[in-house]
């Protein structure tokens, strides 16, 4: 069992700097540790569905590790904190909506 405690808060300054540097940046926090993600590219995306599909576990871990910024490391090798950043993970994959019209 986890013990609930704050360890790992990034400055304000930190986090001006990542948006300055990648755009969008997340903030999860889980069982009282958190860590900070940017968005993931395409590149990132395409890598993590082919490895997903034979293994969809691994489509977070490789968002995790290749948008990871900075945070309590213990989300990365704890399963029950991994688990509960993987349900967050889908949200740092926004996909706008499109339309199509046939001309």
């Amino acid at each position: 069992m986890n013990e609930t405690k704050e360890t790992y808060k990034a400055t304000e300054e930190q986090i001006r700097q990542w948006k300055e540097k990648h755009g969008d940046v997340y903030e999860i926090t889980v069982d009282g540790r958190r860590c900070y993600l940017r968005k993931p590219n395409r590149r990132e995306l395409s890598y993590a569905s082919v490895a997903g599909k034979s293994d969809p576990m691994r489509f977070n871990e490789i968002i995790l590790n290749q948008c990871w910024l900075e945070g309590d490391e213990e989300i990365k090798t704890d399963d029950s904190l991994f688990l509960g950043v993987s349900a967050q993970i889908a949200t740092l994959v926004e996909v706008k909506e499109a339309e199509i019209k046939k001309l």
